[in-house]
């Protein structure tokens, strides 16, 4: 394939950017990403500071291809996680969570590519001022934490593409060739995936986690935690209770409550299926193996290349 905008920025020989998703995306997973010829993403959102220099130093030893890390920029922790990617010298950093403004400046003087991921066209814009190097546009599909626009990957890359010049990554719904050139002829430079990667082998997240994606079937996600901030969770007794309580009434200090601490780990990491949290997108329904991340990678080329050759084959 081709170079294009996003492959010469990043420095990489295939537009596949595996998301950086808290819990299963170690360094193991990056690495093998990186070698198979994407961007493997290294989430730092469930890593203390020391544990994310730990993983950037296992990453660089297992990879000589460019890597980078994925930072919810309301991250407690936050300067001492942005003084670590400095010191430990890595090349790319897509932000979330918060204002593209805060770091963009700081880690761009440091060299470092940045770029930013959003929920709608009019945040795309503003990742285009604060001088990120592209955007991630995430789509209401899309597994974890969700934009409160609803907006569909369908409806927003064109809307995103529409409004800025930088390059653009799209998220949400996309674990194939076929949705990956969907997302491209859309307007997107290169997509981003997240829930078929949680179901390979060298993601962090726990079997029980991954197999529960792969025997999901339509319809067992739902957008939850509305009050507090959207997530797409896997239908399981916990999200029922949540989705319960909303439907009572229940105010964001109760659902606070309700959540409390250690969720997100207690099911993806730990692999509990009743009360743990387990974030994955709609596209879960059509993931129906788990298998290293290298043949993933491998397999959406190849099957990209027939479809360029023969799009209309089915």
């Amino acid at each position: 394939m081709n170079q294009n905008n996003i492959t010469r920025l990043l420095g990489i020989e295939y537009p596949i950017i595996q998301a950086g998703m808290i819990w299963a995306s170690g360094w193991r997973l990056a690495a093998a990403v990186s070698n198979a010829g994407g961007l493997g993403l290294i989430g730092a959102g469930s890593m203390y500071p020391e544990v994310l220099r730990e993983h950037i130093i296992k990453c660089k030893a297992a990879t000589n291809k460019p890597f980078g890390v994925n930072v919810p920029l309301l991250y407690p922790d936050i300067e001492q996680i942005m003084q670590i990617i400095i010191e430990e010298k890595v090349p790319i950093v897509f932000t979330s969570a918060g204002n593209p403004k805060t770091w963009t400046a700081t880690l761009k003087a440091e060299g470092i590519k940045v770029v930013h991921v959003v929920s709608s066209a009019k945040f795309a814009l503003k990742c285009q001022d604060a001088g990120c190097d592209a955007v991630v546009a995430e789509g209401f599909e899309a597994g974890g934490h969700n934009g409160r626009e609803e907006t569909t990957t369908m409806c927003l890359i064109p809307l995103v593409r529409k409004s800025i010049q930088i390059p653009l990554i799209a998220a949400g719904g996309i674990y194939d060739a076929r949705s990956m050139l969907a997302a491209m002829v859309l307007g997107a430079d290169a997509v981003q995936i997240g829930s078929r990667f949680v179901a390979s082998t060298e993601a962090s997240s726990h079997m029980n986690f991954k197999n529960a994606v792969v025997s999901a079937k339509e319809g067992d996600t739902l957008l939850s935690i509305k009050k507090l901030t959207p997530v797409r969770l896997l239908a399981n007794p916990f999200a029922q209770q949540i989705q319960n309580a909303e439907m009572q009434g229940a105010g964001a200090e109760e659902l606070t409550a309700l959540l409390g601490r250690g969720r997100a780990k207690k099911g993806m990491l730990e692999g509990d299926l009743t009360e743990g949290e387990l974030e994955i997108g709609q596209v879960s329904a059509l993931i129906d193996d788990i298998k290293p991340a290298g043949e993933i990678v491998a397999g959406i080329m190849d099957e990209l290349t027939a479809l360029l050759h023969n799009p209309l084959a089915r």
